[in-house]
């Protein structure tokens, strides 16, 4: 099967690097069988617990509750749908736990193996990287982005600046706390450095968010302070401002080699590329609209074609994908958000590191799950890959931190 691969060569000839193409993963392109094998004793063995945010206004949840700078959501239906998922495709213990101080002790009495993250925390600063790096303390595999990875991807600001040091576009932007007062555009050398001859408009939002909350267009400079100041102090966290880019807007999700089609697995020649897609905007619609306020609907989206060979923009979105998940050494399923600058180039404006995984049904879908059918697959299916994908590239990458599974393997029946 033609799998699209990443390159490094973003300006090389597109049909070259197909007839070019070479696999840059030998050693896990080869163990297809071996990690069916793996898969088959582990669904008898493994313990897995599916983590969703908990509540910090629950009785015994934290110790002192504090702001909230991501904006909350507990993500629990979409850990359900994760878990019964998992339990239909033959796992025999899945338990659906709440991120909160009583994770630890959770975990150990329910001799968990394995952890599925689909929390984005509880509260306070950087909160999608608190759990996965008690993880990492526990010394538990999971599925979902390392420490590092999370705050970079979570954090906009950083985020974009990693973007850039790959050669990859993206919206200029700044950044303002005020703790450094009020925002004069006239007295900020950092606005005049990277808006100097722009006067909007602009996007102002949190750089930590998620559903395009607090996200608001700013028509002038003169108007930035006022917007600047109610970003902050609903988040009480850095504020972004980057420049409007008022051409047409793309999604992406982008994950790792193994996929599995009709519940049979393959490990393809670069990252897996899943549901191109432009995002229809409103007439009145300068933003997508949240969609805690409006629901992602099959009339929202639209579908690119998924063969990159037969749409130049499927290939654009593709190849930008391909490199930031190559060139960042991510690990799990992330979403790209891109959109075209007034010259019909695209942007990298944001990234999602976990991107909603609700199964479809009942009208809505999600930006991840909208294009499964165009690639051969289904909601089963995606979730099958993601735990293969997260089981493979630890055997392949990480051993030594996976002792617990390997016990489990050796085990005698």
């Amino acid at each position: 099967m033609n799998y699209y691969t990443a390159s490094t060569h973003l300006h090389q000839d597109p049909t070259q690097q197909w007839l070019d193409r070479r696999s840059s993963y030998p050693r896990r392109l080869s163990r297809v069988a071996s990690l069916v094998e793996q898969l088959d004793i582990l669904k008898s063995r493994m313990n897995i617990a599916v983590i969703y945010g908990g509540d910090k206004q629950h009785p015994g949840s934290v110790i002192n509750q504090i702001p909230n700078i991501r904006s909350w959501k507990s993500y629990q239906n979409v850990a359900e749908d994760i878990a019964s998922t998992l339990t239909r495709l033959g796992f025999k213990s899945v338990h659906v736990i709440a991120d909160d101080m009583h994770i630890g002790d959770e975990l150990q009495s329910r001799d968990i193996h394995f952890v599925w993250l689909n929390t984005g925390g509880v509260q306070g600063y950087n909160p999608m990287a608190h759990t996965v790096s008690m993880l990492e303390m526990f010394g538990l595999p999971y599925v979902g982005h390392d420490p590092m990875a999370t705050t970079i991807l979570d954090n906009k600001h950083a985020f974009k600046l990693e973007v850039a040091a790959l050669g990859l576009k993206t919206s200029p932007f700044i950044t303002w706390h005020l703790a450094r007062g009020e925002f004069d555009p006239a007295k900020s050398k950092s606005y005049q450095r990277v808006f100097q001859g722009y006067d909007g408009p602009f996007i102002v939002k949190p750089i930590s968010g998620r559903a395009s909350l607090h996200v608001h267009l700013v028509d002038k400079p003169s108007d930035l302070s006022q917007m600047i100041s109610e970003v902050f102090h609903a988040t009480q966290n850095h504020v972004l401002i980057e420049k409007y880019l008022p051409g047409r807007e793309f999604c992406v999700a982008v994950g790792g080699l193994v996929r599995a089609k009709k519940k049979s697995l393959e490990i393809g020649e670069s990252p897996l590329i899943i549901s191109p897609t432009e995002r229809v905007l409103g007439k009145d619609e300068a933003i997508f609209t949240s969609m805690d306020i409006k629901p992602i609907s099959t009339d929202r989206i639209v579908l690119m074609p998924s063969d990159v060979t037969e749409c130049d923009i499927t290939r654009k979105l593709a190849d930008i994908a391909s490199t930031v998940f190559d060139e960042l050494n991510l690990e799990s399923l992330v979403r790209l958000d891109m959109r075209m600058d007034e010259d019909g180039e695209i942007n990298i404006l944001e990234a999602n590191p976990k991107p909603d995984l609700k199964q479809p049904g009942g009208g809505k879908t999600s930006l991840v799950c909208a294009g499964l059918a165009d690639i051969g697959m289904d909601y089963d299916d995606l979730i099958l890959s993601l735990i293969a994908d997260r089981i493979d590239l630890l055997f392949c990458q990480k051993r030594g931190a996976i002792h617990n599974i390997l016990d489990l393997l050796e085990q005698k029946n």
